[in-house]
């Protein structure tokens, strides 16, 4: 059986809290929450409402340079001039994620960085994780780092290959650095999702969710995640499934989204 997280802050009402969105989650069924802004969350709420609902804290989102998608102008992980300033930012949230209780801790890398070659913007990636490696497995929290699409949604994000992105985690290597398999996002940048998955289940640290197109509920779409479910399920995959989407199709609430999603397995 896969295990489903949802958003917290996806499923909170507007104006509510983490710990307000945990308990929606909960009144859903979900058995676990990932979050992003750990920073601005009220560390003490967030772990009382989890044992209070029995929710599972999945995942949160690393702050600064781990949290970069767009800004040219902020810090990066490929920006090899950025590497310390990388490095403090993923092993603050480390932190922070150990204080949730957090399983994962979700990286995103950055713009490609135009003045520097690609193998370049690479290496000094994969330096970051390496220096954060140690951190992480201490910690007992799995650094995972996501691959976004270019085409639809992040143009010029640097990685968009989830197959570049299991070869960077095989080249760092341990436990505690894997890859957040976003199927939505690798489904329009290479397709093939299933063979993909279970064909490198041993890197996959965490999983999201949505449809395509329009990134909308599992069921609403190409996307046949009945089998893919069934397929991680086969292949080991232990850890959990985000759902991962913002709106829905006309006539379906987010409740609904989530609620359906968690059938299909």
């Amino acid at each position: 059986m896969v295990e489903f997280a949802a958003n917290a802050g996806i499923v909170a009402a507007d104006g509510e809290t983490v710990a307000d969105g945990i308990e929606r989650a909960a009144d859903l069924g979900v058995d676990a929450v990932e979050f992003f802004d750990w920073e601005s969350a009220d560390r003490d709420a967030v772990r009382a409402a989890a044992e209070e609902h029995g929710v599972e804290i999945a995942g949160i989102l690393a702050a600064g340079a781990g949290s970069n998608i767009d800004d040219r102008d902020a810090p990066a992980t490929v920006n090899p001039y950025d590497r310390e300033t990388a490095v403090a930012d993923v092993e603050r949230s480390l932190d922070a994620a150990a204080a949730f209780d957090a399983e994962c801790l979700i990286v995103t890398v950055g713009p490609d960085q135009g003045g520097f070659a690609r193998d370049t913007q690479r290496r000094a990636l994969e330096r970051v994780l390496a220096d954060v490696a140690p951190a992480a497995e201490e910690a007992d929290v799995t650094v995972v780092v996501e691959p976004l699409n270019t085409v639809v949604d992040h143009p010029g994000y640097f990685l968009e290959s989830s197959r570049e992105a299991f070869d960077i985690t095989r080249s760092v290597g341990g436990d505690h650095v894997k890859v957040l398999f976003d199927a939505y996002h690798q489904q329009i940048t290479e397709g093939d999702v299933i063979r993909t998955l279970t064909g490198n289940v041993d890197q996959v640290g965490h999983v999201h969710v949505a449809d395509n197109p329009g990134r909308l509920e599992p069921g609403s779409g190409e996307m046949a995640y009945d089998t893919i479910f069934d397929a991680l399920d086969e292949a080991g995959y232990a850890g959990y499934v985000g759902m991962e989407f913002f709106a829905t199709s006309e006539g379906t609430s987010l409740a609904d989204g989530i609620r359906g999603t968690m059938e299909l397995d």
